[in-house]
């Protein structure tokens, strides 16, 4: 069988993120990955998984693979993305990390709502706690808890100056068994340094406008052939 290659967006941030803008709603996410010729997303949200339940809803009415994610700022104050096969074991994840923050309130004057929506962009409510707040969980202890919830834990712009593991520690620890890293497009890396690991390239939208094109894919023989692909169990 010929596989079929299927663009991807796997770090996309909705209006829970205080640092997302307001007009990244499950709605119009699902709807600019549409137009953009996107077949797999992942919303992941700083700390938290509120907004999964509803973009995943949209997802499905439209035809869009939806991976579940999150981006957990470990103890050392790097960035990684975590993906989950199912909901349930994503937002119990989210739970976790969200209540391992600090209790610093978010002031949305300065660092922007962390709102939380339903499929109809009506807001629910939102969460006090600030997202982008470092969790109590080590680089290794997240990707011991995600293995935990059946997922896989991917360092997130690896060669950024600021979050990025290169960044922060400088190296790729040997204590974890990586499978993929995102990479920045926007800045260098040592290629030597990751030749044998798997490469997401993801937009790490903000804004509508900076969700990716189809231009980033994965060539498989069906959408559901991405868990297997990113090794999620």
């Amino acid at each position: 069988m010929n596989k079929v290659k299927f663009f991807y967006d796997m770090h996309i941030h909705s209006d829970l993120s205080p640092c997302g803008s307001e007009d990244m709603t499950p709605n119009n996410i699902v709807n600019m990955s549409c137009i953009k010729g996107l077949d797999i997303i992942s919303v992941t949200d700083h700390n938290a998984a509120d907004n999964l339940p509803a973009v995943m809803e949209l997802c499905n009415s439209s035809g869009i693979e939806f991976v579940p994610g999150i981006e957990v700022t470990t103890r050392e104050e790097v960035h990684v993305l975590c993906y989950f096969k199912d909901i349930f074991s994503a937002l119990k994840f989210g739970d976790l990390i969200y209540n391992s923050l600090p209790d610093i309130p978010n002031t949305p004057s300065i660092f922007g709502q962390q709102n939380i929506y339903n499929s109809k962009d009506e807001i629910t409510g939102t969460l006090n706690k600030l997202l982008i707040s470092t969790s109590s969980f080590s680089l290794i202890e997240i990707y011991s808890l995600t293995e935990q919830y059946h997922g896989i834990m991917i360092p997130a712009h690896i060669n950024k100056k600021s979050n990025g593991l290169l960044g922060v520690l400088g190296f790729i620890p040997s204590n974890i068994s990586l499978k993929f890293v995102e990479v920045y497009t926007k800045a260098d890396i040592d290629e030597e340094l990751i030749k044998n690991l798997n490469i997401l390239k993801n937009s790490d939208a903000h804004y509508l406008a900076d969700i990716s094109e189809a231009e980033n894919c994965f060539e498989l023989n069906s959408l559901e052939e991405v868990y297997n692909y990113l090794c999620i169990k």
